[in-house]
């Protein structure tokens, strides 16, 4: 395991979300993978397009990004309900190697996308 696995071992090992995406990537392909990132940069391009435009948290186009979001978890690693894409959206801003995913794209995303998923 390298330490992502193992970090998320820790933390989430215990709960049906990790083992439901300890099912699903088990039997994934490399190509499985990729699409899976394909899905996940979608929904953040969605993100930075509403962001980017100034539109607010609540517009059609943040809250399609946040749907996508959601989505995109659910159908390649596990069931991520409201509540647990908010759980996620937390994580985005208080966790610094996800906040500089989202910021690396755009300065301010990570907020933008805790805040357009709390506004669900």
């Amino acid at each position: 395991m390298n330490e992502y696995e193992d970090e998320a071992q820790e933390r989430w090992g215990q709960t049906e979300a990790f083992r439901q995406s300890q099912a699903k990537t088990s039997k994934y392909s490399h190509a499985d993978f990729q699409a899976a990132k394909v899905d996940q940069e979608a929904a953040t391009e969605q993100f930075a397009y509403a962001f980017g435009n100034s539109l607010g948290i609540r517009s059609a186009e943040a809250q399609t990004a946040v749907i996508a979001h959601r989505e995109a978890i659910s159908k390649w690693f596990y069931d991520c309900s409201v509540e647990m894409q908010k759980n996620l959206a937390k994580m985005y801003v208080e966790d610094a190697r996800f906040r500089k995913y989202y910021d690396d794209r755009v300065r301010g995303l990570a907020q933008f996308v805790h805040d357009a998923i709390m506004a669900q």
